[in-house]
């Protein structure tokens, strides 16, 4: 998995005014949790381009006043009408605790039903796995070449290694739907 950098100053007063202060500045405050204490910390609104505006999952290296939290991006919020980002919740990373996190699919091959005339739907483009960090992927692989027309894929179907997959076993990760031209092409066949 990718690693990133944020750097980040500690936070010494919490309260609503100091909070919307620090916005004004163009700073977003900031959580890291899991360790012994909350670590409370602001970063510039820039430093999170990278990270919030990408279907990619990186691994996060903290920098708070010299001191690297390896961790993830748990949660974001964001102003209802600018797009202002309001607050960042982050995850602290251990070797020993798994974590849970949102990885993108990536679909490999080419599939049969699309052959024949189906159209290509991915329903899911990221999947919710538990592992731990050292064994998670950059993208989930979906290998698609024996998917025929009008068929799905599901969440119960796919297996990865050091993975576990919490999404509903019956979701639907992509399918091949019948377009009106495969089905009238079905029909012409039938009818000889």
């Amino acid at each position: 998995m990718q690693t990133i950098e944020i750097k980040g100053t500690v936070r010494t007063e919490l309260g609503k005014k100091s909070t919307k202060a620090l916005r004004a500045e163009g700073k977003v405050p900031c959580v890291i949790y899991g360790g012994e204490q909350n670590v409370h910390f602001t970063a510039p609104e820039a430093e999170f381009r990278k990270v919030i505006y990408t279907p990619n999952v990186y691994i996060i290296n903290v920098n708070v006043d010299g001191t690297v939290y390896p961790t993830i991006l748990q949660d974001t919020q964001f102003h209802p009408v600018k797009e202002q980002m309001l607050h960042a919740d982050f995850l602290l990373v251990k070797e020993d605790k798994p974590v849970v996190i949102e990885i993108p699919v990536k679909l490999e091959g080419f599939a049969e039903g699309v052959k024949a005339g189906g159209k290509l739907q991915l329903e899911k483009r990221k999947l919710k796995v538990k592992a731990l960090a050292k064994d998670l992927p950059d993208t989930l692989n979906i290998n698609i070449d024996s998917l025929g027309l009008g068929k799905t894929m599901q969440v119960g179907q796919l297996n990865f290694d050091n993975l576990e997959l919490l999404n509903a076993k019956n979701a639907v990760v992509v399918a091949v739907r019948l377009t009106r031209a495969a089905r009238a092409a079905a029909q012409q066949a039938a009818a000889k």
